[in-house]
């Protein structure tokens, strides 16, 4: 069995939606198209689609093969055009994922100028709170801050972020602003649960982390709803740098304590490729890079 005819017969035949559409679109007998894909199964030794008398929908094994397939052509022949010398301008499916609110404020703009020089490209997007698997969800590339794990990916540090302490301007003029990490505890807190504890913040004291106990008069869930409360004058509240870069430049926050902050977290871009990157793989990494780094190091002002 030639796996990758059968790759591309299965592929057509799931953008089809039927055996027959699929041999239609590639002038084929049917029955030649049923064999092949029964094949497929067999050697996989899994059902990808499941028929019926109208149409062909695919298993979740079919779903995640047919995925894969796709990548693999999309090599294939990337690899085919780089051998042969031939010109190829960056095309196909790219998947990236980055986290949610910084996904939406930095990655997507991004993203969008990437779509407009990049006719032949199809971007999807992910933004998700959690670490994505690239090899089990079909991910191309990732944004992830902080410090990473030891593992077989690479990754391209693009800029860093800061954990920052802030507060409205008229919340500062009415209870004063902050000089040392102990003064907190004169203070009314604002803690986004998913960031930092409630209890105590840690800060850089000398050449060390310690722990600083605060008074949360609020605890949220979301770094939003902490900024909102923090503007509104409720109390100072903890956050990452690139969450209020906005409202810091319009003047509503203010940052205090930035000499007590810990060390800036990483912001990398990471993949899973350790041979030669697909053109459309390094298309992104070389638009995207640049256009990241700017943003943060404005950001980080």
């Amino acid at each position: 069995m030639d796996r990758l005819d059968a790759m591309s017969i299965l592929l057509e035949a799931a953008e089809a939606g039927s055996l027959s559409a699929a041999a239609r679109r590639l002038d084929m007998p049917l029955a030649t198209v049923s064999r092949k894909v029964s094949e497929l199964e067999a050697h996989l030794k899994t059902r990808l689609f499941t028929r019926s008398a109208r149409r062909l929908a695919l298993t979740d094994a079919g779903r995640s093969y047919v995925i894969a397939c796709k990548r693999i052509l999309e090599d294939v022949d990337e690899a085919e055009r780089a051998a042969s010398g031939e010109y190829s301008a960056p095309k196909g499916d790219l998947i990236i994922t980055a986290p949610i609110v910084f996904g939406r404020l930095h990655v997507l703009p991004v993203a969008l100028d990437f779509l407009k020089a990049y006719p032949e490209i199809n971007l999807r997007m992910v933004q998700a709170d959690r670490v994505v698997d690239l090899l089990d969800d079909h991910v191309d590339l990732a944004v992830r801050i902080g410090e990473l794990p030891d593992s077989s990916l690479i990754a391209a540090r693009v800029g860093s972020i800061r954990l920052v302490v802030c507060g409205s301007p008229a919340y500062f003029a009415k209870r004063g602003a902050p000089r040392s990490p102990d003064e907190l505890s004169a203070h009314d807190c604002v803690t986004f649960d998913g960031l930092t504890f409630p209890d105590a913040w840690s800060f850089r004291i000398g050449k060390s982390d310690a722990p600083i106990a605060i008074r949360s008069r609020l605890v949220v869930n979301t770094a939003e709803a902490a900024i909102d409360s923090a503007i509104a004058g409720v109390g100072v509240t903890r956050v990452l740098s690139y969450q209020i870069a906005s409202a810091v430049h319009a003047g509503a926050l203010a940052v205090v304590l930035q000499e007590f902050e810990p060390p800036p977290w990483p912001v990398s871009f990471v993949h899973t490729s350790q041979r030669i990157l697909p053109l459309k793989l390094r298309a992104f990494l070389d638009f995207a890079a640049p256009r990241l780094k700017a943003r943060l190091s404005q950001g980080a002002r």
